[in-house]
């Protein structure tokens, strides 16, 4: 081949390399426009968490843990015994008011039956005696009368003989009012008093009993045995938390938004989330609380001109279906568009 021929051959293999680099540029640069023009930018995932209710199991007895009827995990109705406690200084008490119950009643019982037959009786004899003493008096005093008037005896015979009736008279007026008053029984004061003193005692056995009354926690509601706290045979004090049980029935999403991107939130709105945990199930959550979560959580602004503090929002949504298998503390993902 001689040298005219191999440089041509030269050429165009570097007119063939430099039409291919121009065909490779104009083509880098049509699909550069087009993802401009075409493509999105990612969606803003915003992460939330699953939760439920959680009923806490307290009581009022304060002792020791007797004996579980569940184990965290157990799926319970209300009603359902969950533990029992027992207090010997509770049981103790509740002896010393039925006693002092028991005694009350006695006292109201003896005051409502007013006084004894005997000494009523007694009252009635004393009674008699001065009635029979004043007759004597009377007649005594009768007798004095005649003789003053015929002159047989001196004035002061007379006097002495009418201050004698006046006496007996009184006595016969005192008598008879104790026997009154013991036919009536106890005043009505006594008896007012008695009957309170005997709810007073009853009050006491009620108050007791309502402790005692727990020494049997139930269930309040269906849901499943979330912690159990002591073990057995733990003494716990009044209002100590046993253990928790999730209502699962009654589940919600809560989403931590900044500010900035809580445009697609609002009060009704129905949003589509994922559930990772799930296999990427996807459902629809209805939004129904929106709060401020306060200054803690506000997102500070490192510049000077340009930039905001941007404030966190606390948003609850609860699944419009039921989702098989949602969990608490079960990460759920919103996709929000960034167009």
């Amino acid at each position: 081949m001689t040298g005219e021929s191999h440089n041509n051959v030269v050429k165009k293999e570097e007119r063939t390399l430099l039409m291919a680099l121009g065909a490779v540029v104009v083509l880098t640069a049509i699909l550069a426009v087009a993802g401009f023009l075409f493509l999105s930018p990612p969606d803003e995932i915003i992460e939330g968490e699953a939760d439920a209710t959680s009923v806490r199991i307290s009581g009022k007895l304060p002792g020791r843990v007797e004996r579980f009827y569940v184990r965290e995990g157990d799926r319970v109705k209300t009603g359902d015994t969950l533990v029992h406690i027992h207090s010997s200084i509770v049981e103790a008490k509740l002896l010393q008011a039925e006693a002092m119950q028991t005694a009350a009643d006695a006292q109201n019982r003896k005051v409502d039956a007013g006084t004894r037959v005997q000494v009523i009786q007694s009252a009635y004899e004393l009674w008699q005696q001065a009635i029979a003493a004043k007759e004597i008096a009377r007649k005594t005093y009768d007798r004095m009368e005649s003789l003053f008037a015929q002159s047989v005896v001196s004035a002061q015979k007379r006097d002495e003989a009418l201050a004698a009736f006046q006496a007996a008279d009184a006595s016969e007026k005192a008598a008879h009012s104790q026997y009154q008053l013991a036919r009536e029984g106890a005043q009505k004061e006594d008896r007012t008093s008695a009957e309170a003193m005997a709810t007073a005692a009853r009050g006491g056995v009620l108050e007791v009993q309502s402790v005692l009354d727990d020494s049997y926690l139930t269930a309040p509601c269906d849901g499943e045995i979330d912690v159990i706290y002591p073990q057995e045979g733990e003494l716990v004090a009044m209002g100590t938390p046993i253990m928790n049980l999730l209502r699962l029935e009654d589940k919600w999403i809560t989403f931590n938004v900044r500010e900035e991107l809580l445009k697609d939130f609002s009060m009704g709105k129905d949003i589509r989330v994922t559930v990772p945990a799930l296999g990427g199930v996807e459902t629809d959550a209805r939004i129904y609380y929106i709060r401020d979560m306060g200054n803690y959580a506000v997102w500070r602004a490192t510049k000077a001109t340009g930039e905001w503090d941007s404030r966190t929002f606390k948003v609850k949504a609860r699944p419009v279906d039921s989702i098989a298998g949602l969990r608490p503390g079960m990460t759920v993902l919103y996709h929000q568009p960034t167009r």
